[in-house]
């Protein structure tokens, strides 16, 4: 070792020369060197040279490292020094103190030399997997510098590293033994390696979930005291979110093991909190990170939704609205703890009726959202914490429109508290809205339209909002006061950004008067919001300006494709020639995309969470952005759509309404159909059961005489006569009914005639087309047709009034008829029981033949199918036949060719027989091969006989 001990003390005659001859030598040992002691001397000097002179050990001694690996497995010192020694070459860990003028470019090296020497090392991919080969090895010195090793080589070239590793059999399955180690550095070692085994590789993260990683990982966090724990907690929680991100399976997998409800202690904090020390902080965060993971708006919905439910079912979603409404919780907890919320709630009825009925804890209690509301209006409050609440409040609306309701509600006039002593959700919106703080504007704003989103029925409601905007003036409305706000303009002082808050409302506006012709209608019937909108898409404003252009012309695009036409002044056509007379199409069509060619509305177009790195950059709403696209193009259409193509487009919107009537009354008329047919069937059965009545008295009466018939007669009035008095009542209340619908279908059906009757007479104009007045013929004919059919039924219902009414006369003189006289009681009881026997007698026959008819019915059903079946059968088989007929001709053609080919072949076989017997040669004649041929046939064909036997 004196020449280690020379270069160490810095001996002379060329430091740079004298380090290379070290390494040489010590290379040279270790390659030719007998004595393992020798080797192992040499391997620990190269192992002390190698971070000062990594380089140079790097590119001498690599390959002799290996080969130790390789030949020296016996030894674990010499394998555990091997292994440091590479960890050194390929680490990009710097430990040695670097001058600040030079510490950009050693650790720009530092890279280059790492990502260098590792593609040497798994340039053989038998390297790679001899290191796994060594992590089984339970020695500490071997396992942990390995480990080492191998996530260094993971973190210098991932990709081609865990390749290599997923290809080797059981490789990722002996590194997954790392977890069970008993010594705590390997372990949270090996929880490292796996981070880096698992990132960005889908294949790999299913072989380490399926290896029970979940339920490992879970343990740890468990031992280590979760959220209270220490770096190993945050270790294992990046790797559980390597292992679930963006990977349906596994997050499947998580939610089917029941690991959701182990992560509810994780947020148990307590109320008081007074230990949040930075690693705390740390872990809480990802934890809630990872609650996120698996509610993601960008995961499969089904997916999203079963795991919703587990949080709410197991608990998790109460805990995290304990932390929301808990004192002392750091800014930065809070904020993520209010957008895990948002998620976990987000499209979810039972979780957002459960967060709509969480109470802060105050005195008096108040709705968690509206305390969450008074933090975003507040512009003291944090930048990230108002958007957190920003998205809470939308991913509450989303698809709830039992919550939408409740807020708009809060904005009428009959719910408004009165006594000013509780504040509601609607007007902290308002005061949000009417701001001074253009930021407060723009959240309000938002908020409002994502109470309006997809909700015509709230859209309306919303008009009947009033405010009161100064002391002796009168009421107007939201509506109103909205454009009076936007027509100002920049004349109001306000905080903060210049068009935030015109961008806000203009937003508002957009998803209030879209798809709700009511609300178009409010809007244009204030005679000054048109002239400011074409005043301001038509001016020539700078660069800023573009997008409030591009939103009023969204506005004035939308107030003409959802326009009713009831106002004379603002119809369609009329805003069109206006638009064309002051604006241009081509420079109206030019404004409206301004807004999707904006370069922040792609990035808010992408995800829900309106996450901005500053308040200036608030400018697109994420669902405002999916109304963009819908609208865009059919109000380009609609802007270059002549008048008589809108006309004959309303003409065929009116034929489709007829139809849809026509259908609908076709339908009404088979159920009065049914209806009718059932009453005839219960007055025939009445009638049958008189008759039967009549006869059977009249029997009783020629043997026992008028006395006793008397006496039956009076044992059967009270329950048979009455019994039959009231299904009569009732039956004549049920005709009563179908009299009066048969009435209203009349009315219906005249109203459509005279419908029809003004479309012709619209359709007589030069737009209208021989196919339409052909349909409305057509329509004519069906309501004439129902009209007879109506008055057809109407006819057979009074029919059957009388035959009811004779029926009802009858049964009453005949009960008035028969004098009441005693009889003893048990006579009594058997002619009413006999007659009640046969009474029930023939209700089981009705219903059996009842049954009888359903059966016949479905049995003709099932008989139409198969025909249908049979039908298609028959096609089917008719193409086969005309392919086989057609395969069959080309057979035969092929056949007369070949025998064309046969022909000539045995002509030329023929000559040339000829020619050998000319020559002296030998020659078969046909007869013997004829023969040898059949010797050959007769074996095949006994082959073949077997061959069918045996099948």
């Amino acid at each position: 070792m004196n020449f280690l001990r020379g270069v160490m003390g810095g001996q002379s005659a060329g430091p740079q020369h004298t380090e290379a001859e070290t390494i040489q030598k010590l290379c040279d040992r270790v390659a030719s060197s007998t004595l393992l002691d020798d080797r192992r001397n040499a391997v620990r000097a190269l192992k002390s040279l190698s971070k000062k002179y990594r380089l140079e050990v790097g590119i001498q001694a690599m390959e002799h490292l290996i080969h130790v690996l390789q030949t020296d497995r016996s030894d674990s010192e010499i394998i555990g020094y091997a292994l440091d020694t590479l960890y050194n070459i390929i680490s990009n860990d710097e430990e040695e103190e670097v001058d600040d003028v030079k510490e950009e470019n050693s650790t720009r090296q530092s890279e280059d030399l790492g990502s260098q020497f590792t593609e040497i090392f798994i340039k053989q991919p038998e390297n790679v997997t001899l290191l796994l080969s060594l992590l089984e090895e339970f020695d500490f010195h071997v396992r942990w510098p390995g480990v080492k090793l191998l996530t260094s080589l993971l973190k210098q070239l991932g990709p081609q590293v865990q390749q290599i590793i997923l290809v080797s059999p059981m490789g990722v399955s002996r590194l997954m033994d790392l977890l069970a180690d008993s010594r705590e550095v390997i372990r949270n070692d090996g929880v490292l390696l796996l981070q880096a085994l698992t990132r960005s590789n889908g294949a790999i993260q299913k072989i380490v979930a399926f290896e029970n990683a979940f339920e490992r990982l879970l343990d740890i966090i468990t031992e280590e005291g979760n959220s209270d724990g220490g770096i190993v907690v945050e270790d294992c929680l990046i790797l559980l979110q390597n292992l679930l991100k963006n990977n349906n399976s596994n997050q499947n997998f998580f939610k089917e093991g029941s690991y959701i409800q182990r992560m509810k202690p994780w947020f148990e904090v307590g109320d008081e909190n007074s230990g949040w020390s930075a690693q705390k902080v740390t872990n809480l965060h990802l934890m809630l990170q990872l609650v996120r993971v698996l509610v993601s708006p960008t995961n499969p919905p089904g997916a999203t939704s079963s795991c919703q439910k587990a949080m709410f079912q197991c608990g998790l979603l109460q805990q995290l609205c304990t932390i929301l409404m808990a004192t002392g919780i750091p800014a930065d907890i809070l904020t993520e703890t209010i957008n895990t919320v948002s998620e976990v709630i987000r499209g979810c009825q039972v979780n957002q009726d459960y967060f709509a009925s969480v109470n802060a804890p105050s005195n008096p209690p108040r709705p968690a959202i509206v305390v969450l509301l008074m933090s975003m209006v507040n512009e003291r409050q944090p930048f990230v914490l108002r958007c957190a609440v920003l998205y809470c409040f939308q991913c509450f609306l989303y698809k709830n429109q039992k919550g939408q309701g409740e807020i708009v509600s809060t904005l009428l006039p009959s719910t408004i508290d009165a006594t000013g002593n509780s504040v509601s959700a609607g007007q902290l919106l308002c005061g949000g809205l009417f701001s001074p703080d253009s930021l407060s504007n723009w959240c309000a704003a938002v908020a409002l339209a994502h109470a309006l989103q997809e909700n015509a029925t709230q859209k309306e409601q919303l008009l009947r909002v009033q405010l009161a905007t100064s002391i002796g003036n009168p009421p107007v409305s939201l509506l109103q006061q909205c454009t009076n706000i936007l027509s100002q303009g920049d004349k109001i002082d306000r905080r903060g950004s210049k068009i935030q808050t015109r961008v806000g409302l203009l937003m508002l506006l957009c998803t209030w008067l879209s798809n709700c012709p009511i609300a178009v209608t409010h809007f244009l019937h204030n005679s000054a919001n048109v002239p400011f909108l074409t005043g301001q898409i038509a001016e020539n404003l700078g660069e800023e300006e573009q997008l409030v252009q591009g939103l009023c012309a969204l506005l004035l695009g939308i107030s003409i494709y959802y326009n009713d036409n009831s106002l004379e002044n603002y119809m369609k056509e009329k805003l069109k020639q206006l638009i064309e007379k002051r604006i241009g199409k081509e420079n109206f069509i030019e404004k409206l995309g301004f807004i999707s060619k904006h370069e922040l509305y792609s990035r808010a177009s992408q995800k829900p969470q309106p996450n901005f790195p500053s308040p200036e950059y608030m400018i697109f709403d994420h669902e405002f952005t999916k109304l963009v696209k819908e609208l865009e193009g059919v109000i380009t259409k609609a802007i270059y759509k002549s008048s008589e193509e809108d006309k004959k487009e309303e003409e065929d919107l009116q034929l489709e309404e007829l139809k849809q009537q026509v259908s609908t009354l076709k339908c009404q008329n088979e159920q009065l159909q049914t209806a009718v047919t059932q009453q005839a069937c219960q007055i025939q059965q009445h009638k049958d059961l008189y008759n039967l009545l009549k006869v059977q008295l009249g029997k009783d009466s020629h043997h026992q005489g008028s006395c006793n018939d008397g006496a039956q007669m009076n044992g059967i009035q009270p329950e048979e006569i009455s019994r039959l008095r009231e299904e009569i009542e009732e039956l004549k209340s049920n005709q009563e009914l179908l009299q009066s619908q048969l009435a209203e279908k009349d009315s219906l059906i005249e109203n459509l005639k005279s419908q029809t009757s003004s479309g012709m007479n619209e359709q007589s104009s030069a737009a209208a087309s021989a196919r339409d007045s052909e349909q409305v013929a057509e329509l004519k004919q069906e309501l004439a047709t129902l009209k007879s059919q109506l008055n057809s039924q109407s006819v057979e219902i009074s029919r059957l009034q009388s035959e009811k009414h004779e029926l009802l006369q009858k049964t009453e003189a005949f009960a008035k008829s028969v004098p009441v006289q005693g009889e003893s009681e048990n006579v009594i009881t058997a002619k009413t029981t006999d007659v009640e026997g046969r009474l029930s007698a023939l209700l089981q026959e009705t219903k059996e033949l009842k049954n009888e008819i359903k059966a016949l019915s479905e049995e003709r059903t099932a008989i139409k199918e198969q025909l249908d079946s049979s039908n298609s059968t028959i096609a089917i088989l008719q193409n086969e036949k005309d392919k086989l007929e057609l395969e069959i001709t080309d057979s035969k053609k092929e056949q007369d060719d070949l025998l064309v080919l046969l022909a000539d072949q045995d002509q030329k076989i023929l000559s040339l027989k000829n020619k050998l017997k000319d020559l002296g040669h030998p020659v078969k004649e046909e007869d013997e091969l004829e023969s040898g041929d059949q010797e050959d046939e007769d074996d095949e064909n006994e082959d073949y006989g077997l061959d069918q036997d045996h099948i």
